[in-house]
């Protein structure tokens, strides 16, 4: 292909079989560093442990051997990751991505184009400095079911994230007037600043939590007067300088941008990631605010996929990390242009700030006082003609807006304290992810009917929802023939 990536390492295909390809060759040593960290870690858990009997060994065996045996082990590593990346072959077909691993226990995954829930181009710091990417691809299953290509020259891995999209919307290409997988334009539509993510994280409880275990050691180590306190501190004070690292790491540089071929999303400092949410596949949409953002009405906008698992601060599930209230409802449009009402902008106002019966909302009884006196004037539902929208919480603001045809299913719980009140809980179930929408306390008869209605629109919608090939339009435009 003019001006596409370099050859890509082709196996030739038995009769009936799809093209297989190999990955990248550097691979193996992009790969093999991971069994030297691996070395290195335990060794300082065993030096850690004792000091002096480490030392003691190491001069009874001397330095050459020791240093002798660790180069074995990296060689063996190197050589292990060698033969797996001859093992390791992929193919793209009208119907799936196929790949095969594995060099004791052979493994052949299938990821079905219309199961992909999102696809990520990732590059780890060691494989942008080869300008090679991983392509992973996520697909409607469990925590374990992402199909991962590693590694691919990043320029290819973007060819085949077009060709997998292309193939999963309809678009049908190979032709003469449609030679290759047409790439989608793109609209950036929101973009974070690197000193508004530092301040989010500053104004955050792991910021809180982090100076809280900072000052704790100080004050420890000068009460006890010894060193050993603040070793024995030292995890405790890691994981929350760790942590915070952790967030302005993924965070950094990120942007959202607006495409045919679905949500775009980049971001990260040494480990870049470059995200694609088709159009249909968000499953449900948390905007949340925590209580020291309130004055800047930040907020932060989570999402669930299928297939990106629980983590509740998972950055592949992070429509928006920080953002004002403008751009935390235009990444909410991103994923629901059309919310079913005629002023959204005074609903989703009232949902995320509001409290009482305002805006159409139904909310908890006066009984729930008692259950929770601080939120139960707040905590309530509305639905409109294409969503249920939860507003809860007094001192940290969420909102979960839930698509009518994404609800998985639905339930009604009741504690003996609520069955003695009269109130009931009523749960939508949606994928695993930061967001598990919730009606607390309801009157149980309120609760009955909204499970009853929710269960109808919910059929109702997922009866009226069409194929979702949504490239089709980008193609006819571009002279393709679906």
């Amino acid at each position: 292909m003019t001006g596409g990536p370099e050859p890509r390492d082709v196996v030739g295909p038995a009769a009936g079989e799809p093209e297989w390809q190999r990955v990248h060759p550097v691979t193996p040593v992009v790969k093999g560093w991971k069994v030297l960290v691996a070395l290195l870690v335990v060794a300082t858990q065993q030096l850690g442990q004792n000091i002096q009997a480490a030392g003691e060994a190491v001069r009874a065996v001397g330095w050459l051997v020791v240093l002798g045996a660790g180069a074995l082990v990296v060689v063996v590593g190197f050589v292990y990751s060698l033969i797996a990346w001859r093992m390791t072959r992929y193919a793209v077909d009208a119907e799936a991505v196929h790949l095969r691993k594995g060099i004791l226990f052979r493994q052949h995954r299938t990821a079905r184009l219309d199961r992909i829930q999102a696809i990520d181009v990732v590059q780890p710091l060691l494989a942008r400095l080869f300008g090679l990417a991983e392509l992973k691809i996520e697909v409607a299953g469990g925590s374990d079911s992402a199909v991962m290509l590693s590694f691919l020259r990043e320029p290819e891995a973007q060819v085949v994230r077009n060709e997998l999209l292309a193939r999963a919307a309809g678009v049908e290409f190979g032709t003469e007037e449609t030679p290759e997988a047409p790439a989608a334009p793109e609209r950036e539509v929101v973009a974070v600043p690197p000193q508004r993510i530092l301040l989010s994280i500053a104004l955050s409880g792991a910021a809180v939590w982090t100076v809280a275990a900072v000052v704790f050691v100080a004050v420890g180590s000068v009460l006890t007067r010894s060193v050993g306190f603040v070793v024995a501190m030292l995890p405790l004070l890691l994981g929350t300088v760790g942590y915070v690292w952790q967030r302005f790491n993924a965070e950094f540089g990120f942007r959202a941008a607006q495409s045919p071929d679905g949500i775009r999303l980049r971001h990260g400092l040494t480990s870049a990631r470059a995200q694609t949410v088709p159009p249909g596949r968000v499953q449900a949409v948390r905007l949340v605010q925590p209580l020291l953002w309130r004055r800047k009405d930040w907020w932060r906008v989570q999402i669930n996929v299928a297939g990106y698992g629980m983590s509740e601060q998972a950055t592949e599930s992070t429509l928006l990390p920080v953002g004002d209230r403008d751009e935390a409802l235009l990444a909410l449009w991103l994923v629901l242009p059309d919310l079913g009402v005629a002023d959204p902008r005074a609903l989703l106002d009232e949902a995320l700030v509001g409290s009482g019966e305002a805006g159409g909302f139904t909310t908890s009884p006066r009984r729930a006082r008692w259950l929770d006196p601080l939120s139960w004037r707040r905590n309530g539902f509305v639905t409109t003609d294409r969503a249920l929208l939860v507003r809860r919480g007094r001192v940290v603001r969420s909102l979960a807006v839930v698509p009518h045809e994404r609800t998985q299913s639905l339930g009604v719980e009741q504690g003996p304290v609520q069955r003695r009140l009269g109130l009931a809980t009523v749960a939508l179930h949606s994928t695993p992810g930061p967001v598990t929408p919730q009606v607390p306390h309801l009157d149980a008869a309120v609760a009955g009917r909204l499970l009853d209605e929710q269960a109808e629109r919910a059929r109702m919608a997922r009866a009226a929802a069409g194929p979702e090939q949504w490239m089709l339009d980008l193609a006819r435009q571009e002279g393709a023939t679906p």
